[in-house]
């Protein structure tokens, strides 16, 4: 993916020039976008197939598509956060009690919503992009997912390439004219600006001077999430198989049909003397599924023949290599029948794992600036000061052996802190939370043994939990 850059210092001190706006939204348009356009349509069964045209006017032309690409993405963002992300903190109480607020914003926000259709658009599409911004009427905080397809961030011409503005746009179609324009919201690390950029404008070279609305965050309030540092959906190089995997599933389906439609061949004999009475005797044929025949005659179907398990073997071996270069196993295949053991069943999502890790790395970099955004909306110093601090857990969307986790734990009980090891357990929602939890229980069943040593004359308990008069 190509990143667009644009002067810092010309931005800061002009704003920024209407045809340099212009070309940076055409070339996002016509280049980042349509492919975005191509894996979002493999994503939703509209594949290349679709679009082949008859050899022959005769002949069948089914089209068959067969949509891998749904099913890597699907498995793929089920594993990556099939569970919701949790985040805890090792710094000291004040922090602690920042966090347990932020993540109640986070849960007024539907941030777990927010984060599976990040996933899906970073799978399908390679990049995601989500909007901050406070509730209409409200002082709460809420994000939304803009779609990438009209979407990009400008990043600045040093060797650092921060972020300099980021721009959403759309196309406005003017019917007096029968001209678009783009309506565009620009946002850099101070303003939001709203304006219509009109296609007459192309060759305009003055900078923009349009009021901007404050944002009141300290950065651009766009987070751009990635796949991986080229911005790559899960299956984008897997199309050109994908297509070869429908053609040869169309093309078998087709010899099917032309297998049926096969000629009967007469010799020695005629149907009839004329189209008529050919076509009563076709009929005849059909119902009764007899021929009568004089001696001396034959009859028999003549047939296409085809190589039938060379085909399956070609089937099989294009759809292998959709998911061995995809990393992303297919969860039907024989290989994930059967009990397996967790380190088994991790040698067998190696690829996918290698994957996931990746995602995870770029997913936290944009973690780490949400909660940058909503900490300093919201006036967490702490937070805001110190976002490395927290840290995201994400767990894996996979069936749990909870007995083996329960031996992990055991065998690290002492070594490694209870609130990272109650982080390995699938149904612990809060570590911190549970931790307080089993503080009171202990708490409570201690007061309770003390008082099943008291008689009922309420006899005191020395220091050895002994009655006072009771001899050794």
């Amino acid at each position: 993916m190509e990143d667009f850059t644009y002067p810092r210092k010309d931005y800061k001190e002009n704003g920024i020039r209407v045809d340099r706006l212009h070309h940076l939204i055409s070339k996002h348009r016509n280049g980042t976008a349509q492919r975005l356009k191509k894996n979002l349509a493999y994503y939703l069964a509209e594949h290349n197939i679709l679009n082949r045209s008859k050899k022959d006017s005769e002949a069948p032309n089914n089209k068959v598509v067969c949509n891998h690409a749904k099913d890597i993405a699907d498995t793929s963002l089920g594993y990556f956060l099939g569970n919701a992300i949790k985040y805890s903190t090792s710094e000291d109480k004040t922090l602690k009690e920042e966090l347990d607020k932020l993540t109640d914003f986070f849960d007024i926000a539907n941030m777990d919503e927010i984060d599976h259709d990040n996933g899906l658009e970073i799978i399908r599409l390679g990049i995601s992009y989500e909007y901050v911004y406070p509730m209409e009427g409200t002082n709460d905080l809420i994000s939304k997912n803009l779609n990438p397809i009209n979407t990009f961030i400008v990043y600045d011409d040093t060797i650092e390439q921060k972020e300099l503005f980021a721009v959403y746009y759309y196309k406005k179609k003017n019917s007096a004219t029968d001209e678009s324009d783009y309506v565009v919201t620009l946002f850099d690390e101070e303003n939001k600006y709203s304006f219509t950029l009109y296609n007459n404008q192309k060759e305009n070279t003055d900078y923009l001077k349009e009021d901007g609305e404050l944002h009141h965050f300290k950065e651009i309030p766009i987070i751009e999430y990635r796949n991986n540092k080229d911005a790559i959906g899960d299956y984008e190089q897997q199309i050109p198989l994908i297509d070869a995997y429908n053609t040869i599933q169309s093309d078998r389906v087709n010899d099917k049909e032309q297998f049926l439609d096969s000629l009967l061949v007469v010799y020695g004999a005629l149907m009839g003397e004329d189209d008529k009475q050919v076509s009563k005797a076709l009929r005849f044929l059909r119902q009764k599924g007899v021929l009568e025949m004089p001696d001396a005659t034959k009859a028999e179907y003549i047939t296409r023949t085809f190589n039938e398990e060379g085909m399956e073997v070609l089937r099989k071996a294009i759809k292998e290599d959709i998911y061995t270069f995809s990393h992303v196993p297919n969860l039907t295949d024989e290989n994930f029948v059967g009990n397996s053991s967790g380190v088994a069943m991790e040698y067998k999502l190696l690829g996918l794992e290698m994957i996931t890790d990746t995602k995870e790395r770029y997913y936290t970099k944009g973690l780490k600036k949400r909660m940058r955004l909503y900490a300093s909306y919201l006036r967490l110093i702490n937070i805001e000061k110190n976002p490395t601090a927290i840290i995201p857990s994400f767990t894996r969307g996979l069936p749990k052996n909870l007995v083996e986790i329960a031996q992990m734990i055991s065998n690290l009980d002492g070594i490694v802190s209870k609130e990272t090891l109650l982080n390995q357990i699938p149904f612990v929602e809060d570590p911190t939370k549970e931790i307080e939890a089993v503080k009171v229980e202990k708490e409570e069943s201690s007061k309770r043994q003390q008082e099943l040593f008291k008689d009922d004359h309420n006899t005191p308990i020395n220091k050895n939990g002994l009655e006072e008069n009771e001899q050794e």
